[in-house]
């Protein structure tokens, strides 16, 4: 989950995190709105809290091999 207001992505990510899915938010330092980001992590379905320039990488190395 990238920067955002609100919580509605927040009450998206915990489903997928509930249904196993991995998750990654970005952190409050590279974030315009730390609103979603934040939310998501409050609500603990959050996996890894990276900067925007890590998010691409961690994503990819979620599905080597």
């Amino acid at each position: 989950m990238l920067t955002g207001m609100g919580d509605d992505g927040a009450q998206g990510m915990k489903e997928m995190k509930q249904a196993g899915a991995p998750t990654i938010v970005q952190d409050e330092k590279t974030s315009v709105v730390w609103g979603m980001p934040s939310e998501a992590i409050k609500q603990d379905c959050v996996d890894q809290v990276l900067p925007l320039q890590s998010i691409a990488s961690a994503a990819l190395k979620l599905f080597e091999d």
